[in-house]
């Protein structure tokens, strides 16, 4: 591109553009449509519009679309998918995947990539497709530290896409245009005073030549101003030296660092290659003029597009929006309650029938009869006869309505049960059944974003040892969100820190040093979708505390972890003050010998214990045998004098029987003669 004339290069955008614009016609009238439908309440031709307000007829638009879409939207709002970095070969190392990630969580957060995420999936579930970009600037504006964002595209219909593109990602573009129409002023005012890629003035006269066949990127008002990313193949040569680190041939020859290494006999090639890569440029063009040519360091095109239901037939990609196929239902739903309420509406409003002259008497009365509650009404003859409102008709067009409603849950796959309603199911696991249904209908659009998600880190990836190639200092983001500062690059080790922010320590209480070069080995990832870290922390104290009930003993080893995913004001200096009696953090950081030292004198204190124990048992024992044995003489005692007792009153008893028998046989005998 560097040898191609700016004529040249205008003439190749121009083409290139006409040719993604035809490509992708059918898809932005779709979406355009199926926007204004189901958002702007465009659900109604203008033709019978226009005929029925000339009738004075109603149009009534009862919109039921918005609800059907927030329910995906909101589905992927509740469980973002996130990026999780790995080492692959033998130069990446765990703890700067860890590192890696932060930074990328920190990217994130800096940009707000969630609500560039949210548009693009709003997008594409209203419209059928949807976009956010990768973007690169100055960290400061007194640094030269370049950062990577993540941006928002706002306008979807900004972004063309390759025509020849056919990868569910799209990380095969090899060209997309960004448009932006500007007003004539503010074109001339910001690039009036600049010169073009050809070295001469910019046109900003529009009644020049330069704009004579400019066509779409000019109209009465504005001017289109194009991004034309392009993304070629090219070959380089790769050297790979004895530190293990292979290095493009140009970028090592051009190292005075490197140089200096070889020529001091520290460093040498060992080996060199040609491969092939790709080659990202982007161009700022308008209809008359090349603006910029700019360089990017990345291999693939920073834009990221998020399908909705994708279909292709014939080499040809179609993209529809969730309500598609839904539209007509949702019409015939606008008409039959159009049309119920135009019936009810037209019903008769005299419901009284009589003679003439029947009304005559209180007619002031029977005037006002159907608007007014009174208490009597008079008549002079002849009663009046009330007359029934005629309500069939109404009733049919309300059971058509019913059918177009379900019609549209048909189509859609989201019934009551997943919008929240009561349905015919009962029992929970019904409901959930019912709700698994309306979230695998739909699941493709969660999987989209998934795969547009995945395609950004592989885009960051590449780009990370590019732009944080220098030694310095970054902040990067756990997955609870805490941040912590970490030197990356440096020429020393550096500490490491642990996930609570205190150094690592090696199992003979050294702290841990690496060293955190980003810019060396590969890493690859995964993307995984699920709740967010607030709602799994909420999950996770709920089981916690439950573990807790059931094994008490745990309380002390995960009180503090428990407190930190609590949701309380000051859970934070509770798990503080929970650490500090840690059983299990008590000895952590401590040198290896003071932890011996405890160790024996834990183990000493175990002992003794077990001694006094040993000596309260054996108290206890000599305790127990005693007690017995009194219990046993005082239960002797007890006995004997129970036997002598029983033996005395049996005495007594047969001494007293034996003087009563002596007696009863004297009184018995006669008395002696004398």
């Amino acid at each position: 591109m560097a040898d191609e004339k700016p004529k040249d290069l205008l003439s190749k955008g121009r083409t290139a553009f006409e040719r993604c614009q035809d490509a992708e016609e059918e898809n932005r009238l779709c979406a355009l449509e199926d926007i204004r439908f189901s958002r702007l309440d465009e659900q109604w031709p203008d033709g019978i519009i226009k005929q029925r307000d000339i009738e004075q007829r109603p149009h009534l638009t009862i919109n039921k679309m918005p609800a059907f879409i927030r329910q995906v939207v909101n589905d992927a709002r509740q469980n973002k998918p996130s990026i999780k970095v790995h080492p692959v070969d033998s130069g990446a190392d765990p703890k700067t995947a860890e590192i890696i990630n932060g930074l990328i969580r920190n990217i994130e957060y800096t940009s707000n990539a969630d609500v560039a995420y949210d548009t693009a999936i709003e997008a594409s579930v209203a419209g059928g497709f949807g976009y956010w970009r990768v973007g690169m600037d100055y960290a400061y504006d007194d640094t030269f530290d370049m950062d990577l964002s993540i941006e928002r595209v706002a306008n979807q219909f900004s972004v063309y896409g390759d025509p020849d593109s056919m990868s569910a990602d799209s990380c095969d573009w090899n060209v997309a245009f960004v448009v932006e129409p500007m007003r004539k002023a503010d074109f001339e005012a910001k690039y009036g005073d600049k010169k073009n890629a050809d070295g001469g003035d910019v046109a900003v006269d529009f009644e020049s030549d330069a704009w004579s066949d400019a066509g779409v990127w000019l109209d009465d008002e504005t001017v289109m101003v194009a991004e034309w990313w392009r993304r070629e193949e090219v070959e380089r040569e790769i050297v790979k030296c004895s530190n293990g680190h292979v290095y493009d041939k140009e970028e090592f020859e051009s190292d005075p660092d490197l140089q200096a290494g070889v020529q001091a006999g520290i460093l040498q090639v060992v080996g060199s290659r040609k491969t092939k890569t790709h080659k990202v440029t982007q161009v700022i063009m308008s209809g008359a003029d090349v603006l910029e040519v700019n360089p990017w360091p990345g291999r693939y095109i920073p834009i990221i597009p998020v399908y909705g239901d994708e279909i292709i037939v014939e080499g040809k990609r179609y993209l529809r929006s969730l309500i598609h196929n839904a539209k007509d239902a949702q019409r015939m739903f606008n008409y039959w309650r159009t049309t119920s309420t135009e019936l009810v509406a037209l019903a008769p409003r005299v419901p009284w029938i009589g003679r003439v002259g029947t009304f005559n008497t209180d007619a002031a009365n029977w005037a006002t009869s159907n608007t007014t509650s009174h208490a009597y009404l008079e008549f002079d003859t002849e009663e009046p006869k009330r007359q029934p409102l005629d309500v069939g008709p109404a009733a049919g067009a309300l059971q058509e309505a019913l059918n177009a409603s379900d019609d549209m849950k048909a189509i859609i796959g989201i019934y009551d049960a997943s919008l929240g309603a009561r349905s015919n199911e009962t029992s929970g696991k019904a409901i959930m059944a019912r709700q698994r249904e309306g979230d695998v209908a739909t699941f493709h659009f969660i999987d989209n974003l998934s795969r547009a998600i995945r395609h950004t880190g592989r885009i960051l990836i590449d780009l990370i040892p590019k732009v944080y190639s220098d030694e310095r200092i970054v902040r990067v983001l756990g997955e609870d969100g805490s941040p912590k500062s970490v030197q990356i690059n440096g020429a020393q080790p550096s500490q490491v820190m642990g996930a609570d922010g205190e150094p690592e320590m090696d199992k003979d209480g050294n702290p841990v040093m690496a060293l955190h070069d980003l810019t060396a080995g590969k890493y690859d990832l995964t993307v995984t979708s699920g709740p967010s870290f607030t709602t799994r922390r909420e999950e996770a104290a709920m089981q916690m505390t439950e573990f807790v009930r059931a094994f008490p003993a745990a309380a002390p080893v995960i009180g503090d972890i428990l407190a930190m995913n609590l949701d309380w004001p000051g859970a934070d200096e509770i798990a503080e003050r929970l650490k500090s009696i840690n059983p299990a953090l008590q000895n952590k950081g401590l040198p290896p010998e003071v932890q011996q030292m405890i160790q024996q004198g834990q183990q000493a204190i175990q002992e003794l214990t077990q001694k006094v124990q040993a000596l309260e048992a054996d108290k206890s024992i000599d305790k127990f045998n005693a007690d017995t044995k009194r219990i046993e003489v005082e239960g002797g005692i007890a006995n004997d004098a129970a036997k002598i007792r029983q033996d005395a009153n049996t005495k007594l008893t047969t001494h007293a029987m034996s003087v009563s028998q002596k007696a009863d046989q004297a009184r018995q005998q006669p008395p002696r003669q004398g």
